[in-house]
């Protein structure tokens, strides 16, 4: 997704291509510069040489992983602050839910493939590989992916089911209903217009507070509430890309809510999505229900405001010199602002732990 490596502004070193051949010349580079560039883009660049790591990163959309370990980090913080946890539990929460996101990108993969809503005209073929339809892997190869990585899963909720308690299956089958009902049918959540709702449910109430959960023993009311600012900047991420294919997904049938209220109307909600993580993480501070350092989310406006002015204006007809996501153009906007805004909220949660509360009031 967009970083500030990938700002239109930024531009990266063009591909190299040869002057005899169409082919592009494939220059030798570190492996570590290829999983930095298909993290930040979900892409590698053609002239670079695809080794098994890229592959399975780009196969599984690593670029979007940070918004799972930021509610995975939220919900151990918020836990954190109320007393003693399990840091083991901890860690193996996040890697649980980051295994289920990827599962869960796969599992989106091979039913919209299987339904025919993917083909090679379709942004999702355009944007970065597909799986399936690039070559990278079969069919029976990802859904065996699928399996394993359910797998792995099962036997971490196997665990906190003997931790700490029945109380786990909600949390873990809840996640799982709604990653594979999104797309599969009958439900499928996001022909109906309620994949956005259904994102902001994952990524906030059922990562944020069940990690808090498994880590702490105890769930209290407040942590539901606490975990809707960055459930909301979740949403509008994929209220973004909905709004990038709204033309195409209102001419293949499928109902999301940006072409259910119109592209134009779509692009107004979410900048009140943005806005609204803003005004809940306020209230939450005169409250003090959580300590005042995260308002360092503050920090996040200036690209919050670069994201409004974006989504006032219609998408451009081409994309901006060195653009690694097109034909997505608004998701790559939100994406920008929510891996600042999610990292201030994190490093804020942080400080309200190291530092006294007096001392932060009195700064």
């Amino acid at each position: 997704m967009l970083d500030e490596s990938s700002q239109p502004e930024a531009g990266e070193e063009p591909t190299v291509t040869s002057e005899i051949s169409d082919k592009p010349v494939v220059k030798e580079t570190s492996r570590l510069s290829n999983w930095k560039e298909v993290i930040d883009t979900c892409n590698l660049s053609t002239d670079k040489e695809m080794d098994f790591f890229s592959k399975w990163l780009i196969i599984v959309r690593a670029c979007v992983f940070t918004m799972t370990i930021f509610s995975g980090l939220i919900g151990g913080l918020l836990a954190l602050s109320q007393g003693e946890i399990n840091w083991f539990y901890w860690g193996l929460a996040i890697i649980g839910i980051v295994i289920a996101h990827a599962a869960n990108n796969m599992i989106n993969d091979y039913f919209d493939l299987s339904s025919g809503v993917d083909d090679s005209e379709y942004a999702r073929a355009m944007y970065s590989p597909h799986p399936i339809l690039s070559g990278l892997i079969s069919k029976k190869g990802l859904i065996t992916a699928i399996l394993l990585l359910n797998a792995i899963d099962g036997l971490i909720m196997a665990f906190f089911i003997w931790a700490r308690g029945w109380e786990v299956l909600f949390f873990a089958l809840s996640g799982l209903f709604i990653s594979v009902f999104y797309v599969a049918p009958p439900f499928n959540l996001k022909r109906r217009g309620l994949g956005e709702p259904a994102v902001a449910i994952i990524w906030g109430p059922l990562m944020t507070c069940g990690t808090y959960f498994v880590v702490s023993g105890e769930l209290p009311l407040w942590v539901w509430f606490a975990s809707l600012p960055y459930a909301l900047i979740v949403m509008a991420v994929l209220f973004g890309k909905h709004i990038d294919k709204h033309d195409q997904d209102k001419e293949k049938g499928i109902t999301t809510f940006p072409v259910v209220v119109g592209e134009k109307a779509a692009r107004l909600i979410n900048i009140f999505l943005l806005i609204s993580f803003y005004l809940i993480i306020v209230g939450i501070v005169a409250f003090k229900a959580i300590g005042i350092a995260i308002l360092l989310t503050f920090l996040a406006i200036p690209r919050l405001i670069s994201v409004t002015k974006v989504h006032l204006q219609p998408k451009p007809e081409s994309p901006p010199e060195e653009w690694p996501i097109w034909p997505l153009w608004y998701v790559g906007w939100v994406f920008y602002f929510i891996k600042l805004a999610g990292a201030m909220l994190v490093l804020g949660l942080i400080i309200n732990l190291l530092i006294p509360e007096s001392w932060l009031w009195f700064w």
